[in-house]
Formats: structure tokens, C-alpha cells, sequence
């Protein structure tokens, strides 16, 4: 016995539209989030499995209340960060405001191409806590401040505070090499 429409959701009929639409929008920055949780890249690939399926699974109790990239980013970051909770991985998280960046790190200098130099960002990154994490990953996939506070359920002001924490950090960090532009 199939529904017809959930009380709060979208017809099971529309479910599986909703969801190519947001794969097709979204697919590849859901690929980035996944990356930006898990580094080794058999997990990262069953985490975008499960972003996806959960991604899928949540348009049943779609009811339009709010953007579809704020849903896919909520849906998604939120079984990003169950997945990295559960997992328990042995890193140690700390807030932005304690990441400190180790002499011995390679600096920006040396660092010829923008890909390594996103892998010295992804590599703070994935030092962070999951709400920052957050916050950064949604900054970095371009996502507005007001959105990513709606996304995370901080204030915008929160938001806007760690982003501006990351950029100075990250500026110190690419000035004391001379290699800011």
C-alpha cells in the first residue's frame, strides 16, 4: 500500500525528482563535504553513499518550508557530522579559535599549485570540531553567511565571527611567508 502524500512531506511520486534535481545541483559539493569529513578515500566514498541516501530519504518529509540548498546542506552536514561522531575517530578536534599551525607545517611558498595549497586547508579543517568544520566547509562551497547560520542553527553573527577567524588565521599564516597577493 503505497502513500499518496505524507502529511508533511512531498508526494512519494516527487521524491525521487527532488532528488536528481539536488544531485545534479549539488552532487559534486556533497563530493567536497565528504571529503572535507573523511580523508581515506574508501570511506569518503561510503560517506557520500550514506549523504546520499540520506539525502533521498529525507525528501519524504520535504514540505518547502525552507530553500532546497538549505535542506540538501542541513541533511547532508548533519549526517556528515553523525557520521564522524559515531565513527569517533582518534583525531583531536579543537575550536578555530585554538588552531594553532606548527613550524614545521610547509609553508605557502612552497607549495606550487592552489591544489596544495587546499590541501593545507582541508588539512586544518579536518582538525576542527564538526560545527566548525561546518561552518568553513559551507564558506568554502560559497554558501551565504545568513544560509550557513540557518544550516547550522548558529546565529549569523556566529557564522561571520569563526569565518573571519579562519580568513585572518589563514592570512597570518600565508603573510609570514611573503606569499599573499
Amino acid at each position: 500500500m503505497r502513500r499518496e502524500k505524507l502529511e508533511t512531506g512531498v508526494k512519494e511520486s516527487e521524491q525521487d525528482g527532488l532528488f536528481a534535481a539536488a544531485m545534479a545541483q549539488y552532487g559534486g559539493a556533497m563530493a567536497r563535504l565528504a571529503r572535507g569529513y573523511e580523508a581515506d578515500p574508501d570511506l569518503r566514498r561510503d560517506l557520500e553513499q550514506e549523504l546520499q541516501v540520506a539525502l533521498w530519504r529525507s525528501f519524504v518529509r520535504f514540505d518547502g518550508r525552507c530553500a532546497i540548498s538549505t535542506w540538501v546542506w542541513r541533511v547532508a552536514h548533519n549526517r556528515a557530522t553523525s557520521y564522524v561522531l559515531t565513527r569517533k575517530r582518534q583525531k583531536t578536534w579543537c575550536n578555530i579559535e585554538d588552531v594553532e599551525l606548527s613550524d614545521d607545517a610547509p609553508s605557502p611558498s612552497d607549495r606550487a599549485e592552489n591544489e596544495e595549497a587546499m590541501a593545507l586547508i582541508l588539512s586544518i579543517i579536518d582538525r576542527l570540531d564538526p560545527p566548525d568544520r561546518q561552518i568553513l566547509l559551507l564558506y568554502l562551497e560559497g554558501v551565504a553567511g545568513a544560509e550557513i547560520a540557518e544550516v547550522t542553527g548558529v546565529t549569523s553573527d556566529v557564522a561571520a565571527t569563526k569565518i573571519h577567524r579562519f580568513k585572518t588565521m589563514l592570512a597570518r599564516r600565508f603573510a609570514a611567508t611573503g606569499d599573499v597577493r
